[in-house]
């Protein structure tokens, strides 16, 4: 089988990695000439995903990255794994879909499968993605073509992610196209769920995210009405999660990131306009995760304060730039809000992450591009005003930055979870939980 992954990031790389191994011929498509580049030469440039599960796919010939989307002419599959961020109105952006649509449209066979993973409103993929592909193809969607949605799982960093054992969704826009997805998938997927629909897989999708950035804002909102009470958040969690049935532990931070908790709840809060409806709760989670970056910068000024010192010219490190532990993904990191609050307040802003040693341009942040990673050694952290500690990152030492420095501000109790060991009272004044 020939089939044609389109998006090569942190969804698109590893599924074709797996469909190459799979006894499938993958042509992967970006728009991306250097992202190609690297990976024709057997490179990863995703730190959490090794070149040697890349140049072993490359070197058999059984995955062809490529810029060239004439190769899906070629294809019994096509798979777009591309981004739906949202916009600055946060609304949802289909700009990459409609156009990766629009791209693979004038090559579009009779009896192909088109597949969308990227998360989106419920109706994106009989609607507007038919719509595009219909009208570039001249081919009925159901009838000529096959359409189907199927939800990304992907969790950089996790290693329960596994693309090869993780239950697949697949919904079609008719049985036999249900049956037809079901069927590429089976290649690469050893559990393939099919629902009744493409609507369906979309709902489940964003059922699964809601889920996660509702409880999450309960834990933040609850950590600041506990830490009001003298009441540590973390223990509570602890404590709770003792009980074998009927709760699930959640935990706090400085914000949400990641592409998919921060965006995806809003995708259904807009299409529920539509129909005259509001998700009051939705909305609610995602005001309380969002106001997370400003309650940090509040603590920070607050501790630098009771030490008589200003924002305003002191130097700020920011420990962990990547939006979750142990992976170089930067994709709506909450640390870029921290960044930007404290710089707004005059703060003299640095990062330290060993995953990210230089910021990238990025399409939200463009301003923090070129900044380096500060070096982990006495100096640079006894010279600071204040350390936040935004991502635990499990390689770095976090004691040691509290020793070193003379205040730090622990927005994932990275401190005592690192050890079980009790600080001593010269450590524990300098620490400031947030």
């Amino acid at each position: 089988m020939k089939i044609a992954i389109i998006g090569l990031g942190y969804v698109g790389l590893p599924l074709s990695l797996q469909f190459a191994r799979s006894d499938t011929l993958v042509f992967g498509l970006d728009i991306d000439p250097q992202k190609v580049a690297t990976l024709a030469a057997g490179k990863s440039y995703i730190r959490h995903i090794p070149a040697d599960a890349v140049a072993p796919c490359v070197s058999t010939g059984s995955f062809v990255p490529s810029t060239d989307f004439k190769h899906i002419a070629n294809v019994e599959a096509v798979i777009i794994c591309v981004p739906t961020p949202l916009d600055h109105h946060r609304e949802p952006d289909l700009s990459y879909v409609l156009a990766t649509g629009r791209a693979i449209a004038p090559h579009l066979r009779p009896g192909t499968l088109v597949a969308l993973e990227s998360t989106s409103y419920p109706g994106t993929t009989d609607t507007d993605l038919r719509q595009v592909l219909e009208a570039g193809s001249g081919l009925v969607a159901g009838r000529d073509f096959h359409l189907a949605f199927s939800p990304e799982r992907e969790d950089p960093g996790n290693p329960l992610s596994d693309v090869a054992t993780l239950p697949k969704l697949v919904g079609g826009l008719t049985p036999a196209c249900c049956e037809r997805a079901c069927t590429v998938y089976r290649r690469a997927v050893a559990n393939v769920v099919p629902v009744s629909n493409c609507k369906t897989a979309e709902a489940a999708k964003l059922l699964e995210n809601i889920f996660r950035s509702v409880n999450i804002a309960l834990v933040n909102e609850l950590k600041v009405v506990y830490a009001a009470m003298g009441v540590d958040i973390w223990e509570v969690i602890a404590a709770a999660k003792t009980k074998p049935f009927g709760f699930m532990p959640f935990y706090p931070g400085p914000g949400i990131g990641g592409h998919c908790i921060p965006v995806d709840p809003f995708y259904l809060t807009w299409k529920a306009r539509e129909f005259g409806l509001t998700t009051r709760f939705i909305e609610l989670a995602g005001e309380v995760n969002e106001a997370m970056p400003a309650h940090v910068v509040r603590r920070v000024g607050e501790a630098l304060n009771d030490r008589q010192k200003p924002v305003k010219g002191s130097r700020i490190i920011i420990v962990g730039l990547a939006y979750k532990p142990d992976v170089d993904d930067i994709r709506e990191t909450p640390s870029f809000h921290l960044m930007n609050l404290l710089r707004q307040q005059g703060a003299l802003v640095e990062y330290h992450d060993p995953f990210v040693p230089v910021i990238p341009s990025t399409r939200e942040n463009p301003q923090w591009a070129g900044q380096t990673s500060v070096p982990l050694v006495s100096a640079t952290f006894a010279a600071a005003d204040a350390v936040v500690i935004a991502t635990a990152h499990r390689e770095v030492d976090h004691r040691q930055i509290l020793a070193w420095s003379p205040l730090v501000i622990d927005t994932r109790d990275a401190i005592r979870r690192q050890s079980a060991e009790a600080l001593p009272a010269e450590l524990a004044a300098r620490l400031v939980f947030a």
